[in-house]
């Protein structure tokens, strides 16, 4: 992990995702972001865990959407970090939840990052193509699938830290959807895993 801190985060980036990480707690005590437990240990359980996936988007992306946002991972930390990496990256955070909204565009104008916050739920999204799709811990895989369909192409890269129950996710969608499927380590979960996900169709097709 730390040779992709090295690799990915400058030390001004570094000074603005700490920055992120102190502007999560105060709007903790406004509204209810993360859980409490996980609060308590926010750099490694939802910092940490969004800057490793730096790591798997592809250099020449332009267009990103990271599904049901809440707090910005990781889709915010990507941003910050492509602020500096891949300027050309615009991320799209799609969030159902007025309040994280509100949140979401208050670290945005703090950090000043290439970042569109859409107030929506993901089916209502008009239709476009994008680079890359990331979501953390929304919804299960075949879900993620349905949803990531419609706004990508064979060339689009999904990325999903998974847990535990990986596997059954995979056996479930791979009823459903072709689809390549590179399982990485997760370097900060050590019971979970990174699925990267390419040339995605719908087996109906």
């Amino acid at each position: 992990m730390e040779k992709i801190i090295e690799k990915y985060v400058s030390r001004e980036t570094m000074d603005k995702l700490k920055a992120y990480e102190q502007l999560l707690c105060e709007w903790q005590n406004k509204f209810n972001l993360v859980s409490k437990a996980s609060l308590q240990d926010a750099w490694n359980r939802h910092f940490l865990d969004s800057i490793q996936l730096f790591e798997y988007v592809p250099s020449s992306s332009k267009i990103m959407f990271d599904f049901g946002s809440g707090a910005g991972f990781p889709g915010m930390v990507l941003a910050i970090i492509a602020a500096e990496k891949m300027p050309q990256l615009k991320i799209n955070l799609v969030e159902s939840i007025k309040k994280k909204t509100l949140y979401l565009n208050a670290v945005k104008e703090t950090f000043d990052v290439n970042v569109n916050v859409i107030n929506d739920r993901i089916e209502n999204i008009s239709r476009t193509c994008a680079d890359v799709i990331t979501s953390r811990a929304m919804c299960n895989l075949n879900d993620l699938l349905k949803y990531s369909n419609r706004l990508s192409n064979k060339k689009t890269t999904l990325i999903f830290p998974k847990g535990k129950s990986y596997k059954d996710e995979l056996s479930l969608a791979q009823k459903f959807w072709n689809f390549d499927c590179k399982v990485v380590e997760n370097k900060i979960n050590k019971d979970g895993v990174i699925l990267v996900i390419n040339n995605l169709s719908n087996k109906r097709s």
